[in-house]
């Protein structure tokens, strides 16, 4: 049995036998010659795909020291087709980190790949390899199955080795989607990891505890440290070895509730400028993702049934207040990025719009006692941020844009809203549906409050008021399933707990 060796700055997960890696069969330096374990790079968090397009995908490694990432990728599991592709080199600046793009991927077809790592030093040693795979975005008449949550590493609870670790991601690569969408709290930079927690029942929560995660995240290299510790855990490996992600972010990648310019008044914090701990976070979070660099607002076209479009309820909001003004200031999404979206609506011809929006629109999510963190107020016809929601909900039906569905994680238990106009104090809107899953693995809590103005139903929801929060061994851990027929286009839409059991589902036509 292997062992994983992790950076310095990490405990060592005991043993990481689920990355046990094949030797490199005379391909790891010349023939003949012996190299040192010491001397090979190595890949302490294994391989991830993600942001997937007919145009390509985006790979992503980490190793530890600088070393040019090489890999080779094809159709065939033996990669006897095998294409070889030279990468950049990763060094210190990025954190070791790199990425590089594959094009020319089949659609539909099941992609291997191996990689490894050369070091950038006169030996030019080489990693063992890591292997994963991943599904190329499909072709007309296949079909598509999403899979969606939030939240991780939240409310104190971290990975318990002895419990199993981050279960409800082995629950989410069992059902084998072609894609996994993380709609945001993907670290709690916040949230500070005790050795240990008493539940309820009596039993003791033991969490791995790296630096990192032992105070609240201020520097480049603490939040390094907390994107780094979730592939800590072999199932969130093993995830993304199989599976393309669409990562976002919201909240706790910096702060609970930030906004631009805020100044923290928290005594954990030393640097308690908002902006800058965003800042710090946003490198780190690109760093460690299997994404383009730009805007993380931006729409991923996969196959001809489906467009993601992945909003930013961070980067471009107002103070946070109480949310009544009558005009749309102070905003969440902000003008440039709601223009965005209405062109990109516009102009795109899937089947689906899905819409991961990173906070939910008929959700009140308080922050203090009369400010709002979220879209919703209260009560009553749009006002403040609901404004925003608003016109988008008026442009769609002015323009007859046609199966839009909003997915969003955040409030830390699963939902189905189901909005009408018959119910609202809006009337220029279609009809439609907002599914909300996670946490993944956090604690779980709610339900809140569900604000009128878009006259939302809440069609299920696997809480109900007065249930005690829990964490993740408590057993309301989600996540959502979008299931596209590709020669309908009829989409069935699901709720699942941790351990992958269906909650709830429903069946819902394309409409042309």
């Amino acid at each position: 049995m292997s062992t994983l060796l992790l950076p310095r700055r990490h405990f060592l997960l005991g043993s990481l036998s689920a990355l046990a890696l094949p030797s490199c069969a005379g391909q790891c330096g010349s023939p003949g010659v012996v190299t040192s374990e010491a001397a090979r790079p190595t890949l302490p968090f294994g391989v991830q795909t993600g942001d997937p397009t007919a145009a390509g995908v985006v790979l992503w490694s980490k190793t530890d020291r600088p070393a040019r990432l090489l890999v080779e990728w094809g159709t065939d599991e033996r990669l006897s087709d095998a294409q070889k592709l030279e990468g950049p080199v990763a060094t210190a600046e990025n954190d070791f980190t790199a990425r590089l793009e594959l094009t020319g991927l089949p659609p539909g077809k099941r992609i291997h790949y191996r990689v490894v790592f050369e070091a950038d030093d006169v030996g030019h040693a080489r990693s063992e390899p890591a292997l994963g795979s991943l599904r190329a975005p499909p072709g007309p008449g296949e079909d598509v199955k999403i899979v969606w949550s939030g939240d991780t590493a939240g409310q104190g609870f971290g990975i318990d080795v002895a419990r199993g670790g981050m279960k409800t991601y082995a629950s989410i690569a069992r059902l084998a989607p072609d894609l996994f969408i993380h709609s945001g709290d993907r670290i709690y930079a916040d949230n500070p990891l005790p050795e240990q927690i008493e539940l309820p029942d009596g039993s003791v929560w033991k969490n791995l505890v790296t630096p990192a995660k032992s105070k609240v995240a201020e520097t480049l290299e603490e939040f390094r440290g907390n994107f780094a510790y979730n592939f800590l855990d072999e199932h969130v490996r093993r995830l993304h070895a199989a599976v393309p992600t669409i990562v976002q972010w919201d909240d706790h990648e910096v702060r609970n509730n930030w906004f631009p310019g805020q100044v923290l008044e928290d005594p954990r914090y030393k640097e308690r400028r908002a902006s800058v701990l965003a800042g710090f976070a946003k490198q780190a979070m690109f760093e460690y993702a299997p994404m383009r660099q730009g805007p993380i607002h931006r729409v991923l076209s996969y196959g001809p049934r489906v467009d993601v479009f992945v909003l930013d309820a961070r980067s471009f909001r107002g103070t946070n207040g109480p949310n009544r003004e009558e005009k749309e200031s102070p905003t969440i999404l902000g003008e440039a990025q709601i223009a965005w979206l209405k062109e990109a609506l516009a102009r795109s011809t899937a089947t689906w719009k899905i819409i991961a929006c990173d906070q939910p629109i008929g959700l009140v999510v308080p922050d203090g006692p009369t400010a709002q963190d979220g879209f919703a107020n209260g009560e009553g016809a749009p006002l403040g941020r609901e404004l925003e929601i608003a016109a988008i909900l008026s442009f769609l039906q002015e323009k007859r844009i046609r199966n839009v569905l909003w997915i969003t994680a955040d409030v830390h238990y699963a939902a189905a809203h189901h909005y009408d106009p018959s119910r609202a104090k809006l009337a220029k809107f279609d009809p439609f549906w907002e599914l909300v899953a996670g946490p993944l693995h956090a604690g779980t809590f709610g339900p809140a409050p569900l604000d009128e103005t878009f006259g939302p139903e809440v069609k299920f929801q696997n809480r109900k008021q007065g249930d005690p929060p829990v964490g993740p061994a408590g057993g309301k851990q989600s996540f959502g399933v979008l299931a596209i027929d590709g020669k309908s286009g009829r989409l069935r839409a699901a709720l699942h707990d941790g351990d992958g059991n269906e909650m709830w589902g429903v069946e819902i036509e394309a409409v042309s």
